[in-house]
């Protein structure tokens, strides 16, 4: 049995010693995917917003808030906003460029969604609250941009 313990231990060990700058990359990828690809089916072209975009924020979609079912205000304006966000938000995340502000908005943008789906909370969005608040805690990690754009910052800074 304390061969077993052993060589678990020593697995343990191994295992620890993966880099954490990899894992935080994966981890911005995977968050960001799912919003891109759903964000790609709201655009027609570049700047050419999807009338199937709207007609989800004006027919289909509704807030489910305190019991009641809402639609949405400003429908064209949401459908407009999702659309960018979902585009702008992932680009940033992969980057890791202003990361902790991208997992934020996508933190909020998780947010309404479950307003929007609630009976997905468990499958869909709490992964993504997951993923955004492990992003915010933890940052972005040495491969990114924010990483380099502080590396340079601060020699900068040294040479002056």
């Amino acid at each position: 049995m304390s061969k077993i313990l052993d060589h678990l231990e020593r697995a343990s060990e191994c295992l620890g010693r993966f880099p954490t700058s990899v894992t935080q990359l994966v981890l911005r990828i995977a968050l960001a995917v799912p919003f891109w690809r759903s964000g790609l089916t709201k655009w027609d072209g570049f700047g050419q917003l999807s009338d199937s975009a709207v007609l989800l924020f004006t027919e289909e979609f509704r807030l489910h808030v305190f019991g009641q079912t809402i639609p949405y205000p400003a429908p064209a304006t949401f459908a407009f906003l999702s659309g960018t966000a979902e585009i702008v938000l992932p680009i940033l995340l992969v980057l890791g460029f202003a990361t902790r502000f991208a997992a934020l908005g996508i933190l909020a943008m998780t947010a309404i969604i479950q307003l929007t789906v609630p009976q997905a909370w468990a499958n869909f969005h709490l992964p993504w609250a997951a993923m955004a608040l492990a992003v915010i805690a933890y940052g972005p990690g040495r491969l990114s941009l924010d990483n380099l754009i502080g590396r340079r910052s601060e020699l900068t800074a040294e040479n002056r």
